[in-house]
């Protein structure tokens, strides 16, 4: 049996909805097992729903209701590379409604949770051999709060 490996995500009571809020933004990804305490213990009442499991991308996310003890920070973030602009805006609109935005392409969801949104192109451009392009694409990556796609590639470009 292959070890299994998943990030684990203290929430203060809303890991449940996290989850089930996160599966409808992000393509492809589902809600796949919720855990109800069997009996009283800990926080939780016997029969409460303790976590919530999100599959995003192939990796699972365990968002748990652990109380106001720990709060996610923005050392943490979930990296999306999104296949065009379309993508990336309809993500973004969704995720940083009732959170806020940050700055290069990060923001901070209505749970607290941190969010990296990116164009796929982008890690081409800030790792291409040519030193002055990767540069102005950098340079323009951090003037951005969300990421413009065609502006990044203009600066890449030097137009």
């Amino acid at each position: 049996m292959t070890t299994k490996v998943s990030t684990f995500l203290w929430f203060q009571k809303d890991g449940e909805k996290a989850a089930k809020f996160y599966a409808s933004v992000i393509p492809g990804a589902k809600v796949v097992d919720v855990r109800r305490s069997g009996s009283a213990v800990g926080p939780w009442k016997k029969g409460q729903i303790y976590a919530a499991t999100v599959k995003i991308g192939g990796a699972e996310y365990i968002c748990f209701n652990g109380g106001p003890h720990q709060k996610l920070n923005q050392s943490v973030s979930i990296f999306v590379e999104c296949k065009n602009q379309k993508e990336l805006d309809t993500i973004w609109n969704k995720l940083v409604k009732g959170g806020r935005p940050i700055a290069c392409g990060w923001l901070e969801d209505r749970f607290g949770l941190s969010w990296q949104l990116v164009p796929a192109s982008l890690g081409k451009m800030l790792t291409a051999k040519d030193a002055k392009a990767a540069g102005r694409a950098m340079a323009a990556m951090m003037d951005m709060v969300k990421l413009d796609e065609a502006a990044l590639k203009k600066a890449f470009a030097n137009r």
